[in-house]
């Protein structure tokens, strides 16, 4: 299989993915940066998105677990100096889109793409107090991931 070097190879491949693949795989990219999330219920609703061995039940409440949390957080956002509140939010929202439950997914959408996408969003406000950080790195990251998995 061609490795994926860029975006539109990987929304290509995610595409591909069953709902359950989309959920492993976003759950994987919200991983990548829990580092950058203030609140245990998102690092146990990620946990819970990479298991294997997940119930329906488990899954839904770690979706309202996060779903509640980027409500809560989202107020937080458009703040003009904490930019580690925005990235929280957005961790959040990674890891709510990864648990998306298909009920609300429209056919056009894909938990791993707005998981990825978010996942960005919370790097990128991360970057506004790391001028060190690079632009490109998640995005680097994220292809990686996914050929690791499709692997």
């Amino acid at each position: 299989m061609a490795k994926i070097t860029n975006d539109q190879e990987l929304r290509a491949a995610l595409n591909r993915l069953t709902a359950e693949q989309q959920r492993l795989l976003g759950s994987r990219f919200a991983e990548n940066i829990l580092r950058l999330s203030r609140d245990e219920r998102i690092h146990r609703a990620i946990a819970t998105g990479l298991r294997d061995d997940v119930t329906p039940g488990e899954l839904e409440d770690a979706f309202k677990s996060a779903r509640a949390y980027t409500v809560k957080t989202y107020t937080d956002c458009g703040k003009d100096t904490d930019w580690l509140a925005q990235a929280d939010h957005f961790v959040a929202s990674a890891a709510a889109a990864a648990l998306t439950p298909d009920e609300l997914m429209t056919e056009r959408q894909n938990r791993a793409w707005k998981a990825a996408v978010q996942s960005r969003m919370a790097v990128n406000c991360a970057m506004m107090d790391d001028d060190t950080a690079s632009e490109s790195a998640e995005a680097d990251h994220q292809y990686a991931l996914a050929n690791t998995f499709l692997d």
